[in-house]
């Protein structure tokens, strides 16, 4: 058997551990969702400037906070340094986050 044959030998053994270091290095979109709407296609050709779109938030209820599209908090707006933020009211627990993952 030649050496182009041989099997490939692994340099470390393999284990189901996550490494925290790859880990903590994952881009994730943030995003703060103020509400959603369902509209058909003709109504939404007919929107121009000065539109109003209704949500189905109430005005003052908690913002949701999504991680890649999942909910994993809510909030409401702040003013930190003229730039918007978000202060977290409410943070889904892990348990229920996995379920969505």
């Amino acid at each position: 058997m030649s050496e182009a044959d041989e099997p490939l030998a692994l340099s470390a053994p393999v284990t189901n551990q996550i490494n925290p270091d790859v880990l903590e290095n994952i881009t994730v979109t943030l995003s703060i969702e103020v509400g959603r709407a369902m509209i058909k296609i003709r109504d939404l050709m007919r929107l121009t400037q000065g539109s109003v779109v209704e949500l189905d938030h109430i005005a003052g209820e908690p913002l949701d906070v999504l991680v890649n599209n999942t909910v994993v908090a809510q909030g409401e707006v702040v003013l930190v340094n003229d730039r918007y933020g978000i202060r977290l009211t409410r943070v889904v627990p892990a348990s229920e986050r996995m379920k969505h993952l």
